[in-house]
């Protein structure tokens, strides 16, 4: 029986890759802090919780034990986590490193974390420019996460071992923090009769299922390598769509009102607006044997379950209070009445599920 073990196995990626592994005959080994944030589906299905810090070497390496099949890093951010992470690598077959499409850059070296959004004119390839690495700024801030995550990518990169980088976009499903449908699962919930769409809907942002990145990570660990792989769903929905898909999932019907330049700022805002698509080029991941766990519309599916589910026991999502910009019921309110309740907000289409 081969052995996976996950360091931050407990969160989004590390939860879908354990249980997927779990159901193929792996036995697997998540690592964690905190051994109440154990997955119960984990549990169920045989994963085992082991204690550990990541920043704790020793830990990590007793952890690993005296080595491992798969390996996969979900919580690599810098290039100190790259360079404690190789003495592992060194002893497991195969190797995952999560990094992001936040790496790259534009003709004019803009990022996703740019004040001013980049434009990408075709898919993102693996051999797109990246941002310069940096180990000098917080990782955890909005400048510094892109530049440390390349300093850790050139750390195992360079390392000589078999380590394969995986950049996703937007990751979502259960556990996903943000859980970004919550932007339009709250408003479903509040019986909201009408969806105003800020440019008329069309923001394209590629999102990347932690069950498909699952599936990419099985396949990493039957090919082992050195390399450089994007990961996102095999379809890149607009934000209108992945509206449709949330309410048709959950039932509801809302009159759709599709935005122009003409609407005051702010309106109608989602968490999927973006002036020029982002879309990533998976080919190289298809070359290699991927095939996705699913669309958006079937990967999705499961989270908004969850989170209805816990919304109608009184839980909402640790961060509900981030989403109140998607969710200004009074200013949508006040433009409807303004226009005397007309549904013209640009363009506009029948009731859709």
């Amino acid at each position: 029986m081969p052995r996976a073990l996950i360091l931050g196995g407990t969160g989004l990626v590390g939860r879908a890759t354990a249980l997927r592994l779990l159901e193929s005959g792996w036995r697997v080994d998540v690592v964690g802090r905190d051994p109440d944030r154990m997955p119960a589906e984990l549990t169920a299905a045989g994963g085992k919780f082991v204690e550990a810090d990541r920043a704790d070497q020793a830990q990590t390496r007793a952890a690993l034990g005296s080595g491992a099949d798969l390996l996969v890093d979900c919580l690599c951010f810098t290039a100190a986590d790259a360079r404690s992470l190789l003495p592992l690598a060194a002893n497991s077959g195969s190797t995952v490193v999560m990094s992001s499409r936040a790496v790259y850059v534009d003709a004019a070296g803009r990022h996703v974390n740019s004040d001013v959004p980049p434009h990408f004119a075709t898919p993102i390839t693996e051999d797109r420019p990246t941002l310069a690495p940096a180990t000098d700024t917080d990782h955890r801030s909005r400048e510094g996460y892109g530049p440390n995550k390349v300093a850790a990518e050139q750390v195992v990169l360079e390392s000589g071992l078999p380590v394969s980088v995986v950049r996703a976009s937007r990751m979502h499903g259960i556990g996903a923090s943000p859980a970004r449908e919550w932007a339009v699962v709250k408003r479903v919930l509040d019986g909201r009769t009408i969806l105003l769409l800020a440019r008329r809907g069309a923001g394209i942002v590629h999102g990347t299922a932690a069950a498909n990145l699952a599936a990419l990570i099985e396949t990493i660990a039957h090919r082992p390598g050195t390399r450089v792989l994007n990961c996102a769903d095999p379809d890149a929905p607009s934000a209108l769509e992945i509206c449709r898909t949330i309410a048709g999932h959950l039932g509801h019907v809302w009159e759709e009102v599709l935005l122009d330049d003409t609407a005051p700022a702010g309106l109608g805002r989602t968490p999927w607006d973006s002036p020029h698509p982002i879309v990533l080029d998976t080919s190289a991941a298809t070359a290699l044997g991927h095939r996705p766990a699913g669309t958006y519309a079937t990967t999705i599916a499961p989270a908004l379950d969850r989170l209805v589910d816990a919304a109608r026991r009184g839980r909402r999502p640790a961060d509900a209070d981030s989403f109140t910009e998607y969710l200004d019921y009074a200013a949508e309110d006040a433009f409807l009445a303004r226009r005397g309740g007309s549904l013209t907000g640009g363009s506009a289409t029948g009731p859709r599920r």
